[in-house]
């Protein structure tokens, strides 16, 4: 049987990944801060799916945390063999608005995280010559918005890239980029959703299912939504002035989680 590893796990597109792939007869590795939280969710998915559901607490803003959830990717006694990199979130306010802390500490969840769990899975998984990542990004990473967007952007890229150095070695990398999803990611950073238009909300369990569909197509780039889809392709087109007034208008970020 399997193992995958999810950071985020407790809300969400996490709950959902997880949801997902217990009901598949994966078992689990169930990454968040809330330790509590993560206990009632790795009980209720053991006596649902009869999976195994380990519990790690780790604060991924922190060097500890990045080190505690490295340390059991890298654990070849206990091997993961799909990693899914969706602990994030957003702040409230405009640049200059949010205080330089907060930023960085963006930075250090969105990017270093990423890279530093990405490098520790996908070391074991090429010398067992299978397994895969996905990595949680958001159609922000293709407007000018912002931190949030500027770091899924690099989330995309480096997928990318990885993708392309590791082809042909049995390993998978995909960067997920949903839209508007609706999560708690909204109210944790204190951002109202009022003018958003409900075509725009994506079904969070929809969208993971469509993911993981495209992960075994092997689609380096997912944007799991027709809608999100054409509205990605008119971004290419489009000023790119245009695109931060209309993002501005729409919340200072699209917040996947």
């Amino acid at each position: 049987m399997t193992t995958a590893l999810i950071t985020g796990a407790t809300a969400g597109i996490g709950a959902a990944f997880a949801r997902r792939l217990a009901a598949q007869g994966h078992n689990l590795v169930l990454v968040a801060r809330d330790t509590a939280r993560l206990r009632e969710q790795a009980t209720e998915l053991h006596d649902r799916h009869g999976i195994e559901a380990e519990v790690l607490s780790a604060d991924l803003s922190t060097d500890g945390g990045i080190e505690a959830v490295e340390k059991r990717l890298t654990d070849a006694r206990h091997p993961v063999d799909l990693l899914v990199n969706n602990a994030g979130f957003g702040n409230k306010g405009r640049f200059l608005e949010v205080s330089m802390a907060d930023e960085l500490t963006m930075l250090k969840v969105h990017c270093e995280a990423v890279l530093r769990l990405t490098s520790a899975a996908v070391t074991g998984m090429e010398e067992r010559g299978r397994g895969g990542v996905v990595n949680v990004a958001s159609v922000a990473a293709f407007v000018p918005r912002g931190t949030y967007g500027a770091s899924k952007s690099w989330v995309v890229q480096f997928t990318q890239g990885a993708a392309r150095d590791l082809a042909g070695s049995g390993v998978r990398l995909m960067v997920l980029c949903p839209g508007f999803v609706r999560t708690e990611f909204h109210e944790r950073a204190g951002m109202g959703t009022d003018n958003i238009p409900g075509w725009m909300w994506l079904d969070a369990d929809k969208l993971v299912a469509s993911a993981l569909a495209d992960l075994a197509r092997g689609k380096t780039v997912s944007i799991p939504d027709p809608r999100y889809k054409a509205l990605m392709g008119l971004v290419k087109v489009a000023p790119r002035g245009l695109l931060g007034g209309v993002t501005s208008r729409t919340g200072r970020k699209y917040g996947p989680r």
